[in-house]
């Protein structure tokens, strides 16, 4: 398959060498160089679900990076399972921020990719002048490695165990249908007939019929489509692989992150809220849209307007 048209004007990549590797990363508003802001991507997603977010934080003066993370589209997808490591991850967004001449930002993630941003400010917390979270609330490190305690509350089948315990089972399903895995997937969240089994990231690749409605055109998901055909599963798959490494790696940080936060849930959202985020982030504001997980997506101008305000309040205190 190949990328369509692409109506919505999203920049054109560049390959910047990072960390030992290159990331593909789309770049808008460089004539508002010094007010540098980082977009992340969650699973399974693509620089491209921030397209409505994009022409809006340039229009607000923003010199926006939207990096295609390791292991996505054009970007380099090492071979060893350690190389997406959360140490890995916020490496190469520092290396980014090196690439560009700048000594901190502010930094946006959604699912991975808010998991991702709050490592960041956990191991390199100079680098971040303040961040946004979509849908994923910070984690606490608990007693147990994660996967640990996820395989003893849910069980084996868990999606997240599943993908690390049984390396290459969902790569191979999800490369083999890709395109309706990808299409059931990317839906509003809608309440489910029945509960939901471990396993319905693969039911979704193989026969499950969707719930909801889509959150794109069939022109914009063919952009995701055509990217993941190109660069496989495996390497977004490694990040859910490396939870209990990353809970060793974090063993001795600080775990408060004290930098102004914002939190945005969707209140339809399959991820559940955190109930103690304050304990955490005590500089957190926290707001919910009326949507499902694919929050920049599903209610874009919502968010825009969200998340611009709580930039303006941000610079005006500051």
């Amino acid at each position: 398959m190949t990328a369509p048209h692409n109506p919505t004007g999203f920049p054109e990549p560049t390959l910047a060498p990072v960390n030992g590797v290159e990331l593909e990363v789309f770049e808008a508003g460089r004539e508002n160089a010094g007010r540098p802001i980082v977009l992340c991507h969650g699973w399974p997603e693509h620089a491209y679900s921030w397209r409505h977010q994009v022409p809006a934080l340039v229009a607000a003066g923003y010199h926006v990076l939207v990096p295609n993370q390791r292991g996505y589209g054009n970007s380099s997808r090492p071979a060893d399972v350690t190389d997406y490591d959360i140490a890995h991850l916020t490496g190469d967004l520092v290396a980014l921020l090196d690439h560009h001449g700048y000594e901190d930002a502010t930094f946006v993630g959604h699912d991975w990719g808010a998991n991702v941003v709050w490592g960041l400010a956990l191991l390199h917390p100079d680098r971040v002048t303040r961040l946004a979270a979509l849908s994923l609330p910070y984690l606490e490190r608990g007693p147990k490695p994660w996967l640990e305690s996820l395989e003893e509350l849910f069980g084996p089948d868990f999606y997240m165990v599943h993908f690390s315990r049984q390396p290459g089972v969902a790569d191979a399903v999800f490369d083999e249908n890709a395109a309706q895995f990808l299409r059931n997937l990317f839906r509003k969240n809608e309440p489910p007939r029945e509960p939901r089994p471990g396993m319905a990231f693969i039911n979704l690749a193989q026969d499950e019929a969707p719930l909801g409605e889509p959150v794109m055109s069939e022109d914009d998901l063919a952009v995701v489509v055509s990217a993941v055909e190109k660069s496989g599963f495996t390497g977004g798959l490694d990040w859910y692989r490396n939870l209990d490494r990353n809970w060793h790696l974090l063993a001795d940080v600080d775990p408060v992150v004290r930098h102004p936060a914002l939190m945005v849930y969707g209140d339809r959202d399959l991820v559940a809220k955190s109930e103690n985020l304050v304990d955490f982030v005590p500089n957190v504001e926290v707001t919910s849209l009326d949507c499902g997980h694919w929050i920049q997506q599903e209610k874009p101008e919502e968010l825009n307007r969200v998340l611009l305000s709580w930039l303006e309040r941000q610079d005006t205190a500051g």
